[in-house]
């Protein structure tokens, strides 16, 4: 939980993972609570409850997504579905990320990184396309929060610059 400038209330992320029938894939539980850590240094806007919903995949479910949502028949690394929808218990969903285990996998392999902390880097970006930022228009923001966040939260990773590499992220 983090402080806002709204009032001084506090905003609170709970985070959900499924990672079902993705095998190798590392625990939930752990990822939530790096998601929930990432939130805490760079902060939902708005105060109360935050959703973000997320799921490990194989490849060919994130590129079924890719073609049906973006239009490219191809296998990604993260995808994000901003939702600000009110949640009808209080909050708001910030959104969905998908995460493909599989080329998660592959891109820590080329990078020398274990696969979990190629999946911590491609949800910190997903998590930025969540707030707001877009690599495609911002001349370079995002990849630069995404590095320095990176660096900071993501022990082992070797390059910090995960999604938006040919990505739907």
């Amino acid at each position: 939980m983090r402080r806002t400038a709204a009032g001084g209330r506090r905003s609170r992320l709970v985070v959900t993972v499924r990672t079902a029938g993705v095998r190798g894939a590392p625990p939930a539980a752990g990822l939530e609570r790096f998601l929930r850590r990432v939130a805490s240094r760079l902060p939902p806007p708005g105060a109360g409850r935050r959703t973000v919903d997320v799921a490990l995949v194989g490849d060919r479910a994130i590129r079924g997504m890719n073609r049906r949502y973006r239009g490219k028949d191809a296998a990604t690394d993260v995808l994000a579905f901003p939702s600000g929808e009110r949640l009808p218990e209080g909050g708001v969903h910030l959104g969905d990320l998908a995460v493909s285990w599989a080329t998660a996998a592959r891109q820590a392999e080329r990078r020398g990184h274990p696969p979990a902390v190629e999946v911590r880097i491609l949800l910190l970006h997903g998590y930025l396309h969540l707030l707001g930022h877009d690599h495609e228009t911002d001349g370079g923001a995002m990849r630069r929060l995404e590095r320095r966040l990176a660096r900071e939260l993501v022990r082992g990773a070797r390059e910090a610059s995960g999604g938006g590499r040919g990505s739907g992220g």
